[in-house]
């Protein structure tokens, strides 16, 4: 054998040496990061609390939401179904009427955290239905799967939600609560009644969300980010492309509002522009908010907010 083929064997071997020797340092920090972001590690986590309390602009959501859930108690009636094995715990405000909003939060999001996003859809003529996620609040579970098997859950609820009478139904979503809403709308065995989606926030794929907030604490990519997304696949047994919304917007023949921010970083305008493009809904519209970070653009303009969610859906009782 000629030198430079001995030669190109030794780099070889080293270079897969060293990946390997690399693999092995950082397999144990992606353990930690998933189960960090994406994993129930004990039973207080992820509770019907402020899920940010360092975080002013989340306080005041939060706290303003507790005021509109006390404000409206009396119309509220606790409830629960199962899915998947689990039982999963909600909240419905009933004021009246065969139409209902069904409000599914962001990661670790409870259901008191959705009573912010509630009032428009009061407005607009449509009982409340707020649900703590599988693995959030009061509900059982241990993995968040990305909208995969949430999106199961969603249909559940939405019969829950027929059996009661409802005839019409709309999702209302926040980061990844779209992923898992858009995977059902899809889905065959999906209801007539639902009728349409809006979504704040929505990224195109959890991965990319994910790549955007490790590059935001300036955290190393390679190969931590690859390797949370085989973490996924190994404990929570699904795969993280599945419930990716560019993937499955092309589903979609309901209604669709989407809400974007100009200034959101981990849903950007770029991909946000793709996956409106994607969405092969008849009845579609884009809203752009100057104003507001991910997940907070209601609270720097909640009048504008509240008026496009009411003009597209119909109907304003103030």
């Amino acid at each position: 054998m000629e030198w430079w083929a001995w030669t190109l064997i030794g780099v070889g071997v080293l270079a897969v040496g060293g990946l390997v020797a690399m693999l092995a340092k950082t397999a144990p920090i992606a353990r930690r990061v998933y189960e960090s972001q994406l994993v129930k590690t004990s039973p207080d986590k992820w509770g019907r609390v402020c899920s940010a309390p360092e975080n002013e602009e989340q306080v005041a959501m939060w706290e303003t939401g507790l005021r509109w859930g006390e404000e409206h108690r009396a119309v509220c009636e606790e409830t629960s179904v199962v899915s998947d094995g689990l039982r999963l715990y909600g909240e419905l405000f009933r004021f009246g009427g065969e139409k209902c909003v069904l409000i599914l939060p962001g990661r670790c999001e409870c259901l008191k955290y959705s009573y912010y996003f509630a009032e428009p859809w009061r407005r607009a003529g449509f009982n409340v239905l707020v649900v703590d996620p599988r693995a959030n609040g009061k509900s059982e579970g241990k993995y968040n799967t990305i909208g995969v098997r949430e999106s199961g859950d969603a249909l559940r609820w939405v019969e829950w939600l027929v059996a009661q009478g409802m005839k019409e139904i709309w999702f209302h979503t926040i980061c990844v609560g779209s992923a898992a809403a858009i995977l059902a709308m899809g889905d065959p065995a999906c209801p007539p009644e639902v009728k349409g989606l809006v979504t704040e926030g929505c990224f195109t794929s959890f991965r990319e969300t994910f790549r955007r907030h490790m590059m935001a604490e300036k955290r190393p990519l390679f190969p931590v980010l690859d390797l949370c997304m085989l973490n996924v696949r190994r404990f929570a047994g699904v795969s993280p492309a599945k419930a990716a919304p560019i993937r499955n917007v092309g589903r979609l023949k309901q209604s669709v509002l989407f809400l974007f921010g100009e200034r959101d970083v981990f849903s950007v305008p770029a991909e946000s522009r793709r996956l409106y493009a994607r969405c092969a809904s008849p009845d579609k519209k884009l809203v752009w908010f100057p104003e507001g970070g991910h997940s907070h653009l209601r609270l720097h303009d909640p009048e504008g907010y509240d008026r496009a969610i009411i003009d597209f859906v119909g109907g304003d009782r103030a």
